[in-house]
């Protein structure tokens, strides 16, 4: 696993309007030579794009943003959408595309603490969020682990590729957020609408089993691929600083929270992309 700081030594020359500094083999990568506080031109924009299509989950340091810093940031990659939970620890802000998450001795539980998907139980699930962190534990903590849904697909064997070709899973988003959260059916190996590359679409969260499968063999398959997703290898950890930020394409990457801070105070606000079409099958 690697893990995220700002001394990297290898910078990404496709790149020329902005530095992309990669933070592991199989994903992330810092962003800088951007201020998010101002509009960005064209070339800024595609390269950004470019960053997040390759890179899957992109991160910055240094920026101290607005909620309309915010909202055009991710307004430059498509439309703000909401939360399909019906109950959720995050709450309201004065903009309603905006979320705010604030965690401190009081609160009741950490969500996102295992890997997942956000809202995979919908039947268009996020394009992807930006997660703004102004507050941090003095101490360290509240990093988040990122995980490659390609890199954990192409790990797999042959073998196991063809007997997961095909199948489709269900998603369920009442356990998590309560009565009214919607389901769905989604394929358990899909296509990414925008690089083409396959990726496996199951997660601890929201999957709850695989529809052609008997439920002893469902469960025993959705636990490997579970497992196998979250290993060390295609994972990479961010570790936070104040006023960072965490975009991450929900189409193709898992992630968790590490709840090692309270009672220390971890704050910050976040926006959500809607997604364009449901998952395809590859």
């Amino acid at each position: 696993m690697a893990l995220i700081n700002s001394e990297q030594s290898f910078v990404d020359t496709n790149f020329s309007a902005l530095s992309v500094t990669p933070c592991s083999p199989n994903i992330g990568a810092e962003i800088g030579l951007l201020d998010l506080t101002k509009p960005l031109s064209n070339i800024e924009v595609k390269e950004l794009r470019d960053a997040f299509i390759k890179y899957q989950v992109i991160f910055f340091r240094d920026q101290k943003i607005s909620f309309e810093d915010h909202i055009r940031l991710a307004e430059y990659f498509g439309v703000l959408g909401s939360h399909v939970g019906k109950s959720t620890i995050s709450k309201t802000t004065e903009d309603p595309r905006v979320r705010k998450f604030h965690y401190d001795e009081n609160t009741p539980r950490v969500s996102g603490d295992v890997f997942h998907t956000d809202q995979s139980c919908a039947a268009v699930p996020p394009l992807g969020s930006i997660l703004y962190n102004h507050t941090l534990p003095p101490n360290g903590g509240g990093d988040t682990l990122f995980s490659s849904m390609y890199a954990a697909y192409d790990a797999l064997s042959v073998r196991m590729k063809v007997y997961l070709q095909g199948l489709t899973a269900y998603h369920d988003g009442v356990p998590t957020f309560g009565a009214g959260t919607p389901n769905a059916n989604h394929p358990v190996i899909v296509k990414h609408p925008e690089s083409g590359k396959k990726l496996i679409y199951v997660n601890e969260v929201f999957t709850m089993k695989i529809n052609e499968l008997s439920e002893h063999e469902s469960k025993a398959i959705l636990e490997y691929l579970c497992a196998h997703c979250a290993r060390p290898e295609w994972t990479t950890r961010f570790r936070w600083k104040p006023h960072s930020i965490a975009f991450w394409d929900n189409r193709c990457t898992q992630h968790m929270a590490i709840s090692d801070y309270l009672p220390s105070v971890r704050s910050g606000y976040r926006v959500q992309l809607d997604g364009k079409s449901p998952p395809v099958a590859a």
